[in-house]
């Protein structure tokens, strides 16, 4: 079974969806306990991680950059990590815009194309293995710590949250 890289399109943004919805929920509940969304976006799951912010970057940047690689078009610039909450959601919308302004033909051949990439050492695989091996689990992975902090911190949020955005 082949699949087009263009498919990945798709699960990134339902993946923004997602994260919209579940920061939203989370300033809902950051402001029913008394806090601001500051105070929120400075969530850890654990001292040595990342914060919410950051993973909320991340996800955004994952969701942009790698298409656009597939695309054969110019890395858009990494998001703001110092957003406010408006900022942050500003800024998966605009996510979300970029995506669905990319078309079908814009990844033909994709799969046979190498893309050059230092992720602690540098490498050179085809987008075909870059994208399904490596950009989808660390999507998929920040996304999953934005759902974690929140969860962990008392949000309301539960599997179906996580689907938001749809299948």
């Amino acid at each position: 079974m082949t699949v087009s890289l263009f498919t990945y399109v798709g699960a990134f943004s339902r993946g923004l969806d997602t994260l919209a919805h579940v920061l939203n929920k989370g300033a809902e509940h950051a402001a029913a306990k008394g806090e601001t969304t500051a105070q929120m976006l400075d969530w850890r799951l654990i001292d040595d991680m990342l914060p919410l912010r950051a993973q909320v970057r991340t996800v955004c940047n994952f969701a942009t950059q790698w298409p656009a690689r597939a695309a054969g078009l110019p890395l858009p610039a990494d998001i703001d990590g110092d957003q406010d909450l408006p900022g942050l959601l500003a800024d998966i919308a605009k996510a979300k815009a970029y995506l669905a302004g990319l078309t079908a033909d814009q990844f033909a051949g994709a799969d046979e194309r190498t893309a050059t990439v230092n992720i602690g050492q540098e490498m050179t695989l085809p987008l075909a293995q870059w994208i399904p091996g490596f950009a989808m689990p660390n999507f998929y992975f920040h996304l999953s710590m934005a759902y974690a902090i929140l969860r962990s911190r008392g949000v309301a949020v539960g599997k179906r949250d996580f689907f938001a955005g749809g299948l």
